[in-house]
């Protein structure tokens, strides 16, 4: 068992480092679709060699619908990345980052429509509380240029697709542990998003030195160390602890984002956000309230 120093270090690591995904995307001289592949795929080639033979083995008892689930989710997980990483050039950084940390409101709409699980007084008003933020975010931009609403709707998909890969991991992390969960999703994600920029078009080869080395910078920091920290936390800290912990991404991408790019938000993103974040935070810390009673 970890201590809590090391625990709550682990934490701020990793929030910190998914808080850099954002940046680099804007950073490397590429399109969003080429980006989000070579995310995806280089991930994927540094879980390979741990994650294949742990493959190999559960697969064959795996059935025919957990199979079909996991292609599912992985196809989401693609379509998520191809939707937010194109959000972020419409959209500013804040928007984007904001916008899609709503995938547990998403998540919560799934569970009490698919699996009819009541929606506690708590979690209403805090699903209420975000859907305020949105549509201030998307008033405030309604005043700029048409491409900044392209941009939230965009986040906003790629929310919706997030949340519909987490609905599904849910199910099947019962089953699988992470890495056996993680590799095959990462992988299909990853043909997924190359289907999608072979069918536009995408440039994929000709990239600055300086280009490449994002897209490892990409792959390592946010995805392999920063969400691989988030589930190897999971075995000692409540999922909607670290769910929580996750609302730090949208306030460390705009602090890096003003840094990087000048990019300050306007009074509606500060105003927006703050709702958000709170009406998320609410609807995750309905665990605490659930556990405290069950004790």
């Amino acid at each position: 068992m970890a201590n809590q120093g090391t625990l709550y270090i682990s934490l701020i690591i990793a929030t910190f480092a998914v808080s850099w995904a954002a940046i680099f995307i804007k950073l490397a001289d590429a399109a969003p679709l080429a980006t989000a592949f070579y995310r995806m795929a280089i991930a994927s080639l540094i879980l390979a060699i741990p994650a294949i033979p742990k493959v190999c083995k559960i697969s064959k008892i795996l059935s025919a619908k957990e199979k079909l689930m996991i292609l599912i989710s992985g196809i989401v997980l693609g379509l998520h990345f191809a939707f937010w990483v194109t959000s972020l050039f419409y959209t500013t950084i804040s928007n984007s980052t904001i916008l899609v940390a709503t995938q547990p409101i998403f998540v919560l709409m799934m569970e009490t429509l698919i699996l009819r699980e009541k929606i506690p007084k708590r979690s209403l008003i805090g699903m209420m509380v975000a859907i305020i933020g949105m549509g201030i975010i998307s008033h405030g931009d309604l005043n700029l240029e048409k491409k900044y609403i392209i941009g939230d709707i965009l986040a906003l998909i790629g929310a919706i697709c997030a949340g519909i890969y987490l609905f599904i991991g849910r199910q099947l992390r019962v089953k699988l542990d992470n890495l056996c969960y993680i590799f095959p999703v990462y992988s299909i994600s990853a043909i997924t998003l190359l289907i999608i920029s072979l069918f536009y078009g995408e440039n994929l080869t000709n990239f600055s030195t300086k280009s490449w080395m994002l897209f490892l910078a990409l792959a390592i920091i946010p995805t392999v160390l920063g969400h691989s920290l988030y589930n190897w936390l999971l075995k000692y800290v409540p999922a909607h602890k670290v769910a929580t912990t996750i609302l730090g991404e949208p306030i460390g991408a705009s602090i890096l984002a003003i840094i990087f790019f000048d990019q300050i938000p306007g009074w509606w993103t500060v105003i927006a956000g703050g709702l958000i974040l709170v009406g998320i935070f609410i609807v995750l810390s309905r665990c605490d309230t659930q556990e405290q009673s069950e004790n």
